[in-house]
């Protein structure tokens, strides 16, 4: 039988990390991120490590139940991973600040992972917001001129 390559296993964590995204799943976010697992830009009062994404993930729950993610690129270089994804779903509850409009939005996001063996150590991740509040129709209270 033949051993599986280290682009196959650093593809199976790339795969395995947006699963746990989607399904707001922690316990299989712990198995493909490193213990202290960097998100940056970390979310305020973060610690590193997966439990960082429980409330995030809670949010995520209540904003787009129906999230998908869909990943378009993976690019491997040595211990260096980009990702170019799409998520989608519908906005039936607050999604940062804005109310649920029950409008479908879609927006992209871009990762860069670095990897630690066969786990994620360090995430660097991009959201098009702008793309999902022109989709809504409204800008987030935090950003609206006053």
């Amino acid at each position: 039988m033949t051993q599986p390559s280290q682009e196959d296993i650093t593809r199976q964590a790339i795969e395995g990390f947006y699963r746990a995204i989607e399904q707001r799943d922690v316990a299989l976010l712990r198995t493909v991120v490193t213990p202290d697992w960097e998100y940056i830009p970390e979310p305020p009062g973060a610690a590193p490590g997966p439990d960082q994404m429980i409330a995030i993930f809670a949010n995520i729950a209540t904003a787009l139940p129906d999230m998908k993610i869909t990943i378009l690129d993976v690019l491997i270089h040595g211990d260096r991973v980009g990702v170019r994804a799409e998520i989608s779903g519908t906005q039936t509850g607050v999604l940062l600040g804005i109310a649920a409009s029950s409008k479908h939005i879609s927006f992209a996001i871009h990762s860069f992972h670095q990897m630690r063996g066969s786990l994620i150590e360090k995430t660097w991740h991009l959201e098009d917001w702008l793309s999902a509040f022109r989709q809504i129709g409204q800008l987030p209270p935090t950003l609206e001129r006053p």
